[in-house]
């Protein structure tokens, strides 16, 4: 399947709006321009697909609102801005996708929440269950809380890292730009945009030379990383010009337009791949005959019910190797449970989980999307 019919078949899509877009190069919130990415992402909803949107602008518009020529370097007031501008922000937000009679739900991140496993699963649940209710999340970092030293530096990066969090198909990058050039426009007047090419190109950096904006904390090159970013989880990713007629739309419906950059695996393979060599293991959880032949022969979720004993000090959302009697390694996951839960729960049906632990958790020990057979 090539790009086009794969991104075209896409159901879930972020989409990254940058602050030069969103505030008409520091003029404050282009409402009108807003309106119309909205009415395209309801388009898209429409089509039955999801959409995240993470977006920039509220340290821009808080700028406008306060007075600020230009943008502040004080994280103190950087803080200030961004209180003032996320009011405005999603009230516009807000005012334009109730044209549409879609739901929108704020969702604010820091760096911590995705580096700790606890949280990251939180966020990713919260997110996942918005998505099941129709609801587009509207997504930015909490720059009212963070320091220098949490912050993600550039919205690019927080949609991959949402992109990662939610499992997306397609992460769709708009800029001020028409996409990834062989060298930077704005000093050569041959350069050309680059259509298609891999996010794993190691020539892209010399590629994306150049500053960014005034406004934006980012530019090319923090594009190309969150594109890398992204493919760790199999999604493609789109760096086009947010001022383009119907980008949105045209982009999901897979016409060639600004750069796509395309990840070396599909996202089920990355996924294995980061589960089978990029996570320590935590513990180790015993099978019976019956759950290595289910995981084994018919690609099945691991249940209680096939599990004789767990070792270990895992915590939900750690990785766990799953062994036989012999004590043979079958498979690693991410398990729903910490090992006090699990032992509670060993042999025991998923129906049980709510009378054992109090409350109605995960009917799984290990979902199968999150298991690599070894």
């Amino acid at each position: 399947m090539d790009i086009r019919e794969r991104v075209a078949k896409a159901h879930r899509v972020v989409v990254k709006i940058g602050s030069a877009l969103l505030t008409n190069d520091g003029q404050g919130l282009d409402v009108a321009r807003i309106g119309l990415w909205v009415a395209q992402i309801a388009e898209l909803r429409a089509q039955g697909k999801e959409v995240v949107l993470v977006s920039s602008g509220s340290i821009a518009a808080g700028m406008k609102r306060l007075g600020f020529s230009s943008r502040p370097t004080q994280v103190n007031e950087l803080q200030a801005a961004a209180a003032v501008g996320q009011m405005e922000l999603v009230g516009v937000y807000e005012s334009h996708f109730e044209r549409h009679d879609l739901c929108t739900a704020q969702i604010l991140l820091t760096h911590d929440d995705l580096s700790n496993r606890r949280r990251y699963l939180n966020a990713r649940s919260s997110l996942r269950t918005l998505l099941n209710l129709g609801v587009v999340p509207i997504v930015n970092e909490n720059d009212t809380v963070v320091t220098d030293e949490i912050r993600f530096g550039d919205n690019d990066t927080l949609g991959a890292l949402v992109a990662n969090l939610v499992e997306a198909d397609v992460l769709i990058i708009l800029t001020d730009q028409l996409g990834l050039f062989d060298k930077n426009p704005r000093d050569y007047a041959d350069a050309k945009l680059l259509p298609h090419v891999s996010a794993s190109d190691n020539r892209l950096e010399a590629m994306a030379s150049g500053r960014a904006g005034a406004l934006g904390s980012g530019g090319m090159l923090t594009k190309i990383r969150a594109a890398r970013l992204a493919a760790r989880s199999g999604a493609d990713t789109l760096i086009a010009s947010g001022r383009e007629e119907s980008v949105i739309v045209r982009a999901a419906s897979g016409e060639v337009i600004g750069t796509w950059l395309e990840p070396d695996h599909g996202r089920q393979a990355a996924r294995k791949l980061w589960l089978a060599g990029h996570l320590k293991s935590r513990g180790s959880l015993v099978l019976d005959a019956g759950a290595v032949k289910a995981l084994r022969k018919e690609g099945t979720s691991l249940l209680a019910v096939g599990v004789k004993d767990a070792e270990g000090s895992f915590s939900r959302g750690d990785m766990v190797l799953c062994v036989d009697e012999q004590g043979v390694v079958v498979a690693r996951g991410l398990v729903n449970y910490s090992v006090a839960e699990t032992l509670k729960l060993l042999g025991r049906s998923s129906s049980e989980i709510g009378a054992i632990l109090g409350y109605e958790g995960e009917p799984e020990l290990v979902h199968r999307d999150n298991l690599v057979i070894v």
